[in-house]
Parts: C-alpha cells; structure tokens; sequence
C-alpha cells in the first residue's frame, strides 16, 4: 500500500478557491483570471560560502497586480520551491483584499535553511538576491514590496533595502521598496509583534459576539480560556505574551523539537528562558514534555493556535482535534480535507487570510510612512501637546484640582506609532 501524500500549498488553495466559488455568480473565465499567479520568477544564482561556490534556489511569485505594488514576505526555508510561493502569494492577494489594503498578493523565498550560515553569509546570499530581483523588475516601492516571514526578519529587510538603495541611487523612495526594516532603518513601531497582536485582536473581536462564542460551546471573555500556540516563532511568541496578558492560560505549546504541556498553565517568559539557556522547550520544569511537535495540535484545550507551518492539521489528524475554536495564526495551516472533517464536527475556524493580516496592515502604516518622508504625527504633535495642555490648566482651575503627574503625561503626550 503506498503512503498518503499530502496535498501542496497550492492544492489547499484551488480546493478552497473551487468551494468559494460555488457561493458567485460570476463567470468561469473572470474565476479562472482571479486564480491563476501572474507573474512567476525562479533564480539560481552562486554564492561563495567557505571557499566554495554554491548555487542557490530562490523564487518570487507576484498572484495579482488588480491593485500595485505587490506585497508579500520573503522565507527562507530548505522546502521552499514555485508551486509555495505562487500559493502563498494568492493568500495574500486575499488578505490585502479582507482587511482593504491597497496592495496586490506576493512571496519569496530561497531554499535554504538560515541555521546552516553565519551572518556574513547570509548577508551575501540575501544581497545577491534582492540584485536579483532589480534586475527582473520584482522589487520596488511601486512595483513589489517584501517583507519577513518564515527564516527572516529585520536584518534580512535591512540588507535588501540598502542593497536596492545602492542600485537605484536616484530613488528618493528607495527605503518603500521593502517593510519590516529596523526602526532606525526606516522601520515602524509595532510591525515586530504585529501578526501576533493581530492574532489577539481576532480573538477579542470574537469574544463579543455571543452567538459564535456559544456555537463554540464557550461562555464569558479570554479570560481563564485554556490556549494551545503550536510555533513560538515571531508570531506564535507575541501572541502567546499578548494573550496571557488578557487572562488566557497556556496550557501547551509545541516546537520543532517536541511539545510541552502544563494542565494549570505555562508561564511564557520562563519557557521562552528555558529555550535561551537550553536550546530547546524539553523538560521545561512543571510540565510534560512529548516527544512530537504535532502532539500539541492535539491537547485538550479552548483554543488551538497553529502558528508554524502549513499543512499541520491533516487528514490524518483533525478527528483527533479537540479544540472548539481554531485560530489559524500560520499560512495555510489546514488543509482542504481537514477543513471539511473539522467543519462537520462542529468546530469553528477562524482561517489565516483573516487571523494573521496583522503584519500586512501594519507594513502598509510603514510604507506610507517611507513614501511620505515623515514620520507619524510629526506634524500635529506640537499642536496637539499644546491643546491638551490648555485643556487640563482649564480643568485645574475651574476644579481647583491637580491632575497626577502620570496622568498629565499620558494625556499631554499622547500615543505614538
């Protein structure tokens, strides 16, 4: 008997597609022109890593130009390949659509695993790949912006900014051409722990609607709500902060090398101290450590969060889910299948091109803000710290009050980014 094969990204996608379809009244031609990736790009290209040449694989996939630039993260994975890209690029051709940020869907990736190189030679790769895509026209303020995703992050967006900065001096908006970059670098507040907060903010806006929380068999707010996060990655970690910060209790969480789980709760900051010193979340003290990273999917909990890897909650698998409510914080962490037995079993999905638009949102707030030249609230700021403080000297004097020193602050200075 030969061993079931799971069905690619881009298999999930067209089986979603074809059942999303069946709810329009549109014609085949305008469906099959809204599925299909416009623009596919493969580059092999060599790198001197430790004396020797090698040849790396990397790709960029552009889904829609309905609306430019493009946008969509860079990974860096050792399975990354074309058919994953184009997927993930119509994923996000969808998620800008959800959330009405003007951008069209795109991905990039290069088949590598960053564990295996030092800085230096990632720099070199990731330099030699963003000259790449100058040249191809796949990288621009106006045409495609990456950002992070699996394997990168702001040093990644950094590099490509400045390598793009060097082959295009004449561009005043040449820091647009890429989001995610460090603060210091053109970056923004907030889009580090963005797609986590994002994550939080869905299941808040869960919570106050009652009909959906009591079709999930749950009752109240977050708060005491038992949480399984699969991935302590950027996103699965900043989630899980965020969402004890609301109450939730963390019962289970899984990573690459195993999963751990604690019935009356893990406390995140000594688990992610644990990692620090170990390398790894075995043997975490107080909790139960099991030996695959997909037993977690699996606990008994409130709310499963899969926020690692496509394909996790397989056919093979969702019967055994027992969670009502499902977050899907990691791209495509369902598969068609599954979808359709977990569905049926009455559990509710909250899918990704929704749960996990918080990164996208907050990359659009820095591309504005490169585009512009002007940081947020620059121009009003004085404007407005002077307002409010003739506003609290009225209130004092007509109370005959002082406002706290703490207070006074908050509302004189306001928010920031």
């Amino acid at each position: 008997m030969q061993p079931s094969v799971e069905p690619s990204m881009l298999d999930v996608f067209n089986d979603n597609f074809d059942r999303a379809a069946q709810y329009l009244d549109a014609p085949e031609d305008l469906l099959e022109s809204i599925r299909i990736c416009h623009h596919m790009y493969s580059i092999q290209f060599p790198v001197r890593i430790k004396n020797k040449v090698r040849i790396f694989h990397a790709f960029r996939a552009e889904h829609s130009h309905h609306r430019l630039p493009t946008k969509g993260g860079i990974r860096y994975a050792p399975n990354v390949h074309l058919d994953e890209v184009a997927a993930l690029a119509a994923l996000m051709t969808l998620k800008c659509a959800i959330v009405d940020v003007p951008f069209g869907g795109a991905k990039g990736g290069i088949a590598l695993d960053p564990r295996d190189y030092e800085a230096d030679e990632l720099e070199r790769i990731t330099r030699r790949y963003a000259t790449e895509l100058v040249r191809k026209n796949f990288i621009g303020p106006g045409v495609d912006v990456p950002a992070p995703d699996l394997g990168t992050g702001e040093r990644e967006m950094a590099w490509i900014a400045d390598t793009y900065n060097m082959l295009t001096p004449n561009s005043v908006d040449a820091l647009a051409c890429v989001t995610g970059k460090p603060i210091t670098q053109g970056g923004i507040r907030g889009r580090r722990e963005a797609t986590g907060r994002g994550v939080q903010y869905v299941l808040q806006e869960f919570f106050r609607h009652p009909d959906l929380v009591k079709r999930a068999g749950l009752s109240g707010d977050l708060a005491g709500k038992r949480v399984v996060v699969q991935g302590l990655g950027n996103v699965g970690s900043h989630f899980a902060r965020l969402i004890q910060d609301d109450g939730a209790v963390i019962v289970g969480i899984g990573e690459r090398d195993g999963t751990i789980t604690a019935p009356r709760g893990l406390c995140l900051g000594a688990v992610l101290a644990h990692r620090h010193e170990t390398g790894s979340i075995r043997d975490y003290p107080g909790a139960t450590t099991l030996e695959r990273p997909a037993d977690c999917l699996e606990l008994d909990c409130d709310i499963l969060v899969p926020a690692a890897l496509e394909n996790q909650i397989t056919a093979h698998n969702a019967s055994r889910i027992r969670a009502p409510l499902i977050v899907e914080a990691a791209n495509s962490p369902t598969t068609s299948e599954a979808d359709a037995i977990l569905r049926q079993a009455g559990k509710i999905i909250i899918p990704d091109i929704f749960a996990n638009a918080g990164g996208v949102t907050v990359s659009y707030f820095e591309w504005v803000k490169n585009l512009s030249h002007m940081r947020f609230g620059r121009m009003a700021k004085r404007v407005g710290i002077q307002t409010h403080q003739r506003m609290i000297t009225g209130i004092e004097d007509l109370t005959g009050s002082v406002f706290p020193q703490t207070l006074r602050d908050d509302i004189v200075h306001g928010i920031d980014e």
